[in-house]
């Protein structure tokens, strides 16, 4: 900072310059207070730019006035930066609320933005231009510090014969389906300029969400090439948690291209994820036992562990031919997400099955394309009807030998 320093005329004031009483001493008295007030006017007014400038604040476009067709959506990129780490508030006015104008950063809508001080705060401002739109729009976006105010004039003209866009298509904007699902997809991007142009895409998801953008032909490229009056694509892969609740989530996907980003706005339906998964009781053991020809009971659980409801679910069993299984519980109109049902089965061995282990099959099957099973390895014994007998036999053959022994042994 300059320095000012006022002195006397004589180099040191004397006790007459200031203690006398003569005629021309308060005209002298008032020049010097005078020339003090002067000078300090004079630092103050070095010193005072040096202090404003300390931490400007700049909001700045490279493209602040464009010509767009009607209906098109279109995004200005804003660049916000101070000297010192800032909060600064933004508000954006003069957009027709037809337009839908947002702010946009880091894939919220926002109202400020911290800088660091170092780097520009990138931001957008995103605007669809209704179809009936015409003429031009201006628009001031504001930010502000603690100190002060910077503003930034933004102009759109609507022009209907307006040639040379860049525009983004998506013939399917919205998709729906379980948790478990992977969805995908398709924006088609047009360069109707007479220029190739270079675009990249980025997508955002609420939190917890993946979302991936794979440009046409160019499976790990952060950029690819559209050509004059062509067109390119890009992929969009959505995968939502597993443990998502049902409902409708929003997904946006930014596309920069020709100095411009533009921003299509698509959706997920979540249904909610189905799972069905078939146990024991309890945990029991996967065995059962029983005699050929018998029914023997075994019980099991069918538990919804998806977020929606399992609609029509039905129980079947699957064993050794001339085997029966039957169940208490054949269909189950739904089970709710979390719920069980616990079901009885009655397993019947063919009346020729020999003592042995066998597998059989118990399964639950839902409308929506769920399904879980569980194998038993089911023991046939022999019946002690059939041992009884096979006793008696043996008695009677050794019965009928002795008999025979005796009647004709003497002879």
């Amino acid at each position: 900072m300059a320095s000012i320093v006022s002195r006397w005329p004589s180099g040191h004031p004397t006790s007459s310059e200031f203690g006398s009483t003569g005629p021309g001493s308060g005209r002298r008295m008032a020049r010097r207070l005078a020339t003090l007030a002067t000078a300090g006017a004079l630092a103050l007014g070095v010193a005072a730019p040096t202090a404003l400038a300390a931490d400007p604040l700049t909001i700045t476009t490279p493209y602040p006035a464009i010509v767009v067709a009607p209906g098109a959506s279109v995004s200005f990129n804003v660049e916000v930066a101070t000297t010192t780490p800032q909060r600064v508030g933004l508000a954006l006015a003069g957009a027709p609320e037809a337009w839908e104008a947002k702010l946009h950063g880091g894939g919220f809508v926002i109202d400020a933005v911290e800088t660091n001080g170092i780097d520009p705060t990138e931001i957008r401002v995103d605007l669809k231009v209704p179809a009936d739109a015409s003429g031009t729009t201006s628009m001031t976006l504001t930010g502000r510090t603690a100190a002060e105010t910077v503003e930034l004039v933004l102009d759109v003209r609507v022009d209907q014969d307006a040639t040379g866009a860049i525009s983004i298509r998506n013939d399917i904007p919205a998709l729906r389906g379980p948790s478990t699902q992977t969805f995908s997809f398709s924006l088609t991007v047009v360069n109707d300029t007479t220029e190739d142009q270079t675009y990249s895409a980025t997508g955002v998801g609420p939190t917890g969400w993946t979302v991936n953008t794979t440009l046409t032909g160019q499976s790990q490229a952060a950029s690819a090439l559209v050509k004059a009056n062509s067109t390119a694509g890009v992929t969009v892969a959505v995968e939502p948690p597993e443990d998502v609740d049902a409902g409708t989530y929003p997904i946006q996907v930014a596309t920069s291209i020709g100095g411009q980003t533009l921003v299509n706005d698509l959706s997920v339906e979540i249904t909610g994820s189905y799972s069905l998964v078939v146990a024991t009781v309890d945990g029991a053991p996967l065995n059962g036992r029983g005699n050929a020809g018998s029914a023997t009971p075994f019980t099991f659980t069918v538990t919804n562990t998806g977020t929606a409801a399992v609609t029509n679910v039905n129980v079947t069993g699957s064993a050794p031919s001339g085997w029966e299984v039957t169940f208490d519980k054949a269909t189950i109109p739904s089970i709710e997400a979390g719920a069980s049902e616990t079901i009885s089965a009655q397993i019947t061995p063919s009346g020729s099955a020999i003592a042995g282990d066998y597998v059989v099959t118990l399964t639950a099957a839902g409308d929506q394309s769920t399904r879980d099973s569980i194998e038993i390895r089911y023991a046939v014994e022999t019946s002690i009807i059939w041992g009884i007998v096979g006793g008696a036999l043996i008695i009677a053959v050794i019965g009928g030998v002795w008999w025979v022994f005796q009647r004709y042994g003497r002879r």
